[in-house]
């Protein structure tokens, strides 16, 4: 078994800023991070990278980070035997024939993908579409871009081939970022 921590939308702007511990707290045991996207500060995958290693898509929030081998603009890359695409901002609905999420993967990742871990719009997302596991984990600082408060991360566990995703509030406060089911 593998359990993968998922993160995005940090917005941590300056140095002297950090995640909430109840962050690491969440992500504590896991094998591997993925960030998907707008950390702002290089030194949040150093901190994140001490309890795993971590994958960084670059987020618009980005750009003005210099080159760094744990962050691109889009990732691709097997672990248990699934392909795993990480990005920043997917465009979904789909509005064929241009856009559709075939379309979207071959573009960002070469083919096919069995997950998508993206972030962008600080919603925690998690749902089935086309066969594609989709998850946004949220943002753990800004969560529904409300102001700075507890919000959502998320956990991806792979077991025998299969992907299953939970995402976890920060504060029993922050259970009301998660989506309804």
């Amino acid at each position: 078994m593998v359990r993968i921590g998922l993160i995005s939308d940090t917005h941590i702007r300056h140095e002297g800023e950090d995640l909430y511990p109840e962050t690491y707290e969440a992500l504590a045991g896991v094998d591997l991070i993925l960030h998907a996207g707008d950390t702002y500060i290089l030194t949040v995958y150093d901190r994140l990278e001490r309890i795993a290693p971590i994958i960084a898509a670059r987020g618009n929030g980005d750009m003005h980070l210099p080159d760094d081998p744990r962050l691109k603009y889009d990732q691709t890359f097997d672990v248990a035997g699934l392909r795993i695409g990480l990005m920043h901002d997917l465009a979904l609905p789909e509005a064929p024939p241009v856009r559709t999420l075939e379309t979207i993967m071959q573009r960002r990742f070469g083919g096919p993908v069995d997950v998508i871990v993206f972030g962008d719009t600080h919603v925690a997302h998690l749902s089935h579409f086309k066969g594609v596991l989709l998850v946004n984990p949220g943002s753990p600082t800004f969560p529904s871009n409300y102001d700075r408060q507890h919000g959502t991360v998320g956990i991806l566990t792979i077991e025998n081939g299969l992907p299953r995703a939970e995402l976890l509030p920060l504060s029993e406060h922050a259970r009301r970022f998660l989506p309804k089911t």
